[in-house]
C-alpha cells in the first residue's frame, strides 16, 4: 500500500508533527482533566514547593538581591502618567499575588494575602540632567529604590517606579521578588498593564478576563497533585536520570570560592538571520526545536571546554501547560536538569537526536517541583555551587513586546542589576528581524568580561560549524576565531640551531678568563685553566679507551671538586656521559647500566665496590688513578663530537615503572643558554651554586649558566643540598648570586624570611630560578615581603627533561601572590612553541586545559632504545615545518588570553574526591595562607583498602602547630568542603630528595580515622 492511501487529504505532516512535539513540550497529554479547585482561604494557605525555596533563600540571606525581577521598559511618546499609575493600581488589585506577605503558621511559611490597598508608582524626573547623563540618572533611581532588598513579611513583593526622562520619554522600571514572579508573569504583567492603560486613556471599559486562578489556589493544587504514587513515578525517573551527577569543571579564570558569590554581568550576543534561518530549517528537518539545537551545540561547546561528556544544563520551564493557567501571576516556573552524557564519539546529528529524547523525557516528568527533586537525590552538599546544575539555557520571547501603549512606543531598556544565579546562563530569545538575539549571564567571581564574550563568539562558530557538517564528530567541530587560531599554534621565534658543542664553547671561555675561578668546593678552588687540564686528561685516556661520538660513559661521583672535571672530560672525548648518582637505589643503577649498555663507568673509591657488582666492564677509579691521569696531555683534544651529537643521557621516571633514557645534544643544551641570555644576563660575576643531583637535570642549567660566562659554580655536598639550614649558610658564606630551586626546596628559604632569620638579609642573590615542579606563587609571599621581587628576581621556568630542562620563563609579579592566582609560566623561549592541546589534538580554546605538547630546538632525540616510546611521545608537528616534532609531556596547562601559560599540574595528580576533581597543590597553598603553618603539602591516601581520605602533613611557623579544628575551619573560609583535608599530621621539615623535590615516600600514614 502506498503512502498516499493512507495519508488522508490535506493532511500536513510537518505541521502534525510540530503540534505533536509542542503539546508534548508542554506537557499535555490531551483528554479532559478536571479543574483546579479553589484552595480553602479559611486554613493556612501553603507556599508552592518554588516559593518555599524562594522564601528559604530569602531568610538565609535577607539582604540578597539576587531575586529580584525586573520589568523595565522605555516608553517614547505622550504618556498619561496618571493613566498609567491608575492601571498600576488595578493591576494589584486584580492579582492576589501582587498583595501577598508571607508569615509562619507554626514552623510553616504561609501566604498572607491582603485585601485591596493602595499602591503607588512613585514619579522621578532626571530631564533636568544633561543629555547624555540621563540614563546614568535612571539607574541611580533604580538602583537605590528598586534594586534593594525585600522585607517578606512586610512589603509588597513587587515596587514599581516611573521616571520622566524628557516631556515625551520616560523609564517604567517595576522590580518584583522572585517569590510572585517569573519571565512569564512579566509577559502578563505586560499585556494586561497595556490593556488597562489603554481603557482608561480611552475612556472605555478594559476588555479583560477575570483572573482564573489565582496562585492560592495553584500552589495549593500543585501540592495535592504532586504526592502519592503520582510523585513517586516521576521521581523514580529523575533519581535514575540524575543519580551520580559530578558538577561539571567549566575553565574559570579565578578559583571556585568556597561559598558561592551571586554577583554578576552578563555580554549581549547575537546570531545573525542567515544563520538563525539555516538553525531553524535544520531543527525541522531534524524533527526537532530550535531549543533542542541550541542545546546540543551548548553541550558540546561545554564538553569542549571541560573535557567532560557528562554535561548537566539546567533550563526553566513556564508550569503553565494548562489553558487556566496562562494568565496566572506568580511563581510558577521549574527547572529541569537536562544532562548530556555519552561515552562514544558521537556526530552533532548523533547527539541531537539523543537529545531529543532527553528533552521530550524531562518535560514528561516536568511537574515534579525542583525543590521536591533535591529533597529526593540529595546532591553532594556544597556551598560554592548552585545544585544539581552550574550552567542554564533558555529561550524565550521579546518580554517588552508585551506592551502595546496607544501612541507610545516601548523598548527594552539597559539592563540593570547584577547578580548571576549560575555560573553560566545563556538566554536566547527570538528577534522580530530573525535575529536571535541572547545574552550570557555569568559570575563575576569566576569569569572575566572577555571569557564571557569569548564563549558567545565560540558558540555561534560551534553552531554555524554544526549545522554545516553535522556528521562530523563533536570533538572534532572546528569553532576557533582566527586571531584565537593564530595565538594558539604559533611557531618558535628563533629557528637557527647551535653551531658548536658545549666544551668548545667552555674552552673559548676559558681562552677570555684562564685565571678566573671556575670551580668551588669545601675549600678548594679549580681556576677555568684547572679545570680543563683535568677534564683534558680524562678526555684523553677515554679516547684511549676508545671512546669518541655517542658512546655512553658512567659517572658515578659525589658531588665534589673531580664531578664537573669528569662530566666535561666525557664530553671532550667525544662521549655521552651517563649520570649515576651513588644516592640512587642500587637496583635502580643496575638498571641504567644494562638499558644503556656503557662500557666505561668513572667513579671513586667510595663508591668502587657498589659500581663492581653492577658492572663488568672498565672501571675508573680517579682519586686512585691520579698518576694515570697526571701523565694524559692537557691540551684540548681534536673534536670529533659535532653540535648534533649527544652530551648526556639521563633516566627519569617511566609511567609504566621502567625508567627511560633521555637522549641530549650538545645543540639542545647550547641554545638554551642563546634563548636565556638575554633575560638573565650571564656575567663573570655570577656565583652560581650547583645543589642538584647531576642525574636531575637542572644541574645541565647550574653547570653551565656559570662556566659558559666566566662565572664561579660552587658545588654544594650532598648533605648541605639536603639541609636548608646547611644550604642558607652556604649561600650566603659563598656569595651566591644565582640560585636554582624546586618549590620544595625553597620553602625553608621562605620560612626564614618569614622567621626574620639574620641570614636572608645578607644573601647576595639577583635571581632565583624555580623548576622542576610546580610552583604555588602565593606561598612567596613571606619571602616578598621581606626582600621584594626585584632582587633578586623570582623566576618561574616550567620545563621537562625532554626540553632540555627550561621551557618557558616568568618573572613572580605582586599579582601573582593574590591566592586565587594560579600557576604562571610566562611564554616559551623563544625557539620553542608550546602547544595545548585537547585529547583528539585540536587547540584548545583560551583558558581551557589540555595537553602540553612542546616543539623547537631543545626538544630531545628520543629516548634511548625506545623506538616505540619516542614514537609514542615525540609525534610529527601538525602547525610546523616537514619533519618537525612535538613532545607530548602528559602535563596540563592553559594558555591565557594575553599569550601567557598557566600552569595546572600533572594530569595523574589531580584527584577525585567524590567525583570532585582536586588539584592537591590548590589544597596545600591555602594552608600555608595560614600564619601558623610555615610549608605545607597534601596528598590523598588510601592506607586502608577503600578508604581514601585527604591528608594534610604541615611544618609549623612556631614551636607549637595549629590543631586540626584549626586548620579545618580556616580551610573552610577559603575551600569547600570536600577539598579540606580529613587527616593532619605535624613534621619539623618535609622530607626531600636529592633533587630537592618532596619525597612523599619519606612521609608517615596518618592516624587511622
Amino acid at each position: 500500500m502506498s503512502s498516499s492511501e493512507t495519508t488522508p487529504v490535506g493532511f500536513d505532516a510537518t505541521a502534525a508533527r510540530e503540534e505533536l512535539l509542542r503539546l508534548r513540550l508542554s506537557g499535555r497529554r490531551g483528554g479532559r482533566r478536571p479543574a483546579i479547585p479553589k484552595a480553602d482561604r479559611s486554613a493556612p494557605l501553603k507556599l508552592s514547593y518554588g516559593q518555599e525555596q524562594m522564601w528559604f533563600l530569602s531568610r538565609l540571606d535577607p539582604d540578597s538581591t539576587q531575586y529580584l525581577v525586573p520589568l523595565i521598559v522605555r516608553l517614547t511618546g505622550p504618556l498619561d502618567v496618571g493613566a498609567m499609575s491608575e492601571a498600576w493600581q488595578r493591576l494589584t488589585d486584580r492579582h492576589e499575588i501582587l498583595r501577598t506577605r508571607y508569615g509562619l503558621h507554626g514552623e510553616e511559611p504561609v501566604q498572607i494575602i491582603f485585601p485591596a490597598e493602595h499602591v503607588e508608582l512613585p514619579l522621578d524626573d532626571v530631564s533636568g540632567l544633561p543629555t547624555d547623563e540621563r540614563d546614568a540618572g535612571v539607574r541611580t533611581v533604580f538602583d537605590t529604590e528598586l534594586f534593594t532588598p525585600f522585607d517578606l513579611e512586610n512589603d509588597l513583593p513587587v515596587r514599581g517606579r516611573l521616571i520622566r526622562v524628557a516631556p515625551d520619554e520616560h523609564v517604567l522600571g517595576i522590580v518584583f521578588h522572585h517569590i510572585a514572579c517569573d519571565a512569564w508573569s512579566t509577559e502578563v504583567i505586560g499585556r494586561e498593564l497595556s490593556a488597562l492603560y489603554s481603557a482608561l486613556v480611552s475612556g472605555s471599559a478594559p476588555d479583560l478576563p477575570s483572573v482564573a486562578v489565582q496562585y492560592a489556589d495553584y500552589a495549593a493544587w500543585q501540592r495535592a497533585d504532586m504526592s502519592g504514587d503520582n510523585l513517586e513515578s516521576h521521581l523514580d525517573y529523575w533519581e535514575e536520570q540524575l543519580g551520580r551527577l559530578t558538577p561539571i569543571e567549566l575553565p574559570t579564570d579565578r578559583r571556585r570560592p568556597a561559598v558561592r558569590n551571586a554577583a554578576g554581568a552578563s555580554v549581549p550576543f547575537a546570531i545573525p538571520s542567515e544563520l538563525a534561518q539555516r538553525l531553524r530549517d535544520f531543527a525541522q528537518a531534524n524533527d526537532v526545536t530550535l531549543f533542542m539545537v541550541m542545546l546540543t551545540a551548548f553541550h558540546g561547546l561545554l564538553s569542549r571546554y571541560s573535557g567532560s561528556t557528562d554535561i548537566p544544563v539546567g533550563t526553566v520551564v513556564s508550569g503553565r501547560g494548562r489553558p487556566e493557567l496562562q494568565g496566572m501571576v506568580g511563581y510558577g516556573i521549574n527547572s529541569l536538569v537536562l544532562r548530556g552524557r555519552w561515552q562514544d564519539d558521537p556526530s552533532f546529528a548523533d547527539l541531537l537526536s539523543r537529545t531529543r529524547d532527553t528533552v521530550l523525557a524531562a518535560f514528561d516528568h516536568q511537574g515534579v517541583p525542583f525543590a521536591r527533586l533535591l529533597d529526593a537525590i540529595q546532591p553532594e552538599r556544597d556551598l560554592s555551587r548552585t545544585p544539581l546544575f552550574d550552567v542554564a539555557l533558555t529561550m524565550h520571547g521579546e518580554r517588552t513586546t508585551a506592551f502595546d501603549l496607544p501612541g507610545v512606543r516601548a523598548e527594552p531598556f539597559a539592563a540593570v542589576g547584577s547578580s548571576a544565579k549560575f555560573d553560566l546562563d545563556l538566554q536566547v530569545r527570538e528577534g522580530a528581524d530573525g535575529v536571535l538575539h541572547g545574552h550570557l549571564e555569568y559570575a563575576v567571581a569566576l569569569f572575566d568580561r572577555a571569557t564571557a564574550e569569548r564563549m558567545t563568539a565560540d558558540l555561534v562558530r560551534f553552531l554555524d560549524a554544526a549545522v554545516t557538517t553535522p556528521r562530523t564528530k563533536v570533538a572534532q567541530l572546528s569553532f576557533l576565531g582566527d586571531a584565537d587560531l593564530a595565538l594558539l599554534t604559533a611557531g618558535a621565534v628563533r629557528t637557527e640551531d647551535a653551531a658548536t658543542t658545549v666544551h668548545q664553547a667552555f674552552e673559548e671561555q676559558v681562552r677570555r678568563t684562564p685565571d678566573a675561578v671556575a670551580l668551588r668546593y669545601g675549600g678548594e678552588e679549580l681556576t677555568y685553566a684547572e679545570l680543563n687540564t683535568r677534564a683534558n686528561r680524562v678526555a684523553h685516556h677515554l679516547r684511549g679507551l676508545g671512546m669518541g661520538p655517542e658512546a655512553l660513559v658512567g659517572v658515578c661521583l659525589e658531588p665534589g671538586i673531580d664531578l664537573v672535571p669528569a662530566l666535561l672530560g666525557v664530553m671532550k672525548s667525544g662521549g655521552t656521559y651517563l649520570p649515576l648518582d651513588p644516592a640512587q637505589p642500587t637496583d635502580r643503577l643496575a638498571y641504567m647500566l644494562a638499558d644503556a649498555g656503557a662500557g666505561v663507568i668513572l667513579t671513586q673509591s667510595l663508591h668502587e665496590d657498589t659500581v663492581r657488582r653492577i658492572h663488568s666492564g672498565t672501571v675508573l677509579v680517579l682519586d686512585r688513578e691520579q698518576d694515570l691521569l697526571g701523565g694524559q696531555p692537557s691540551h684540548d683534544p681534536e673534536p670529533l663530537a659535532e653540535p648534533g651529537n649527544l652530551i648526556y643521557v639521563i633516566y627519569t621516571s617511566g609511567s609504566t615503572g621502567r625508567p627511560k633514557g633521555v637522549c641530549l645534544t650538545h645543540a639542545n643544551v647550547l641554545r638554551l643558554f642563546t634563548v636565556t641570555e638575554n633575560r638573565l644576563a650571564f656575567s663573570s660575576s655570577d656565583v652560581w651554586s650547583l645543589s642538584h643531583s647531576y642525574a636531575f637535570d637542572v644541574s645541565v642549567w647550574e653547570m653551565w649558566g656559570a662556566l659558559l660566562y666566566g662565572g664561579s659554580l660552587v658545588v654544594a655536598p650532598s648533605d648541605t643540598a639536603r639541609d636548608p639550614d646547611s644550604l642558607l649558610d652556604l649561600l650566603v658564606e659563598q656569595g651566591v648570586t644565582v640560585l636554582s630551586r624546586t618549590p620544595s626546596g625553597f620553602r625553608a628559604l621562605v620560612g626564614a624570611a618569614a622567621d626574620g632569620d639574620p641570614r636572608i638579609g645578607r644573601l647576595a642573590l639577583r635571581a632565583v630560578v624555580f623548576a622542576g615542579e610546580k610552583l604555588e606563587t602565593a606561598d612567596l609571599r613571606p619571602w616578598a615581603d621581606r626582600l621584594g621581587l626585584d632582587s633578586p628576581l623570582l623566576v618561574n621556568m616550567y620545563g621537562i627533561t625532554e626540553t632540555t630542562v627550561h621551557t618557558t620563563y616568568h618573572e613572580v609579579t605582586w599579582r601573582d601572590l593574590e591566592p586565587d592566582v594560579g600557576n604562571p609560566v610566562g611564554v616559551p623561549l623563544d625557539d620553542l612553541a608550546v602547544h595545548i592541546l585537547d585529547a583528539r589534538g585540536n587547540p584548545a580554546p583560551i583558558g581551557v586545559p589540555g595537553e602540553i605538547h612542546i616543539a623547537g630546538l631543545g626538544v630531545a632525540r628520543g629516548y634511548l632504545g625506545r623506538p616505540g616510546l619516542t614514537a609514542e611521545r615525540f609525534v610529527p608537528d601538525p602547525f610546523g615545518a616537514p619533519g618537525n616534532r612535538l613532545y607530548r609531556s602528559g602535563d596540563i596547562a592553559r594558555r591565557l588570553a594575553d599569550g601567557t601559560l598557566e600552569f595546572i599540574g600533572r594530569a595523574d595528580h589531580q584527584v577525585k574526591i567524590r567525583g570532585y576533581r582536586v588539584e592537591l597543590g590548590e589544597v596545600g597553598a591555602a594552608l600555608t595562607a595560614h600564619d601558623g603553618v610555615r610549608a605545607a603539602v597534601v596528598l590523598l591516601r588510601e592506607d586502608t583498602p577503600g578508604d581514601k581520605r585527604l591528608v594534610a602533613y604541615v611544618v609549623p611557623s612556631a614551636e607549637s602547630a595549629p590543631d586540626s579544628g584549626e586548620l579545618r575551619a580556616a580551610l573552610a573560609r577559603n575551600l569547600p568542603e570536600y577539598m579540606i583535608p580529613q587527616a593532619y599530621v605535624t613534621l619539623d621539615s618535609l622530607p626531600l630528595t636529592v633533587n630537592g623535590k618532596l619525597d612523599t615516600k619519606a612521609l608517615p600514614a596518618p592516624e587511622p580515622a
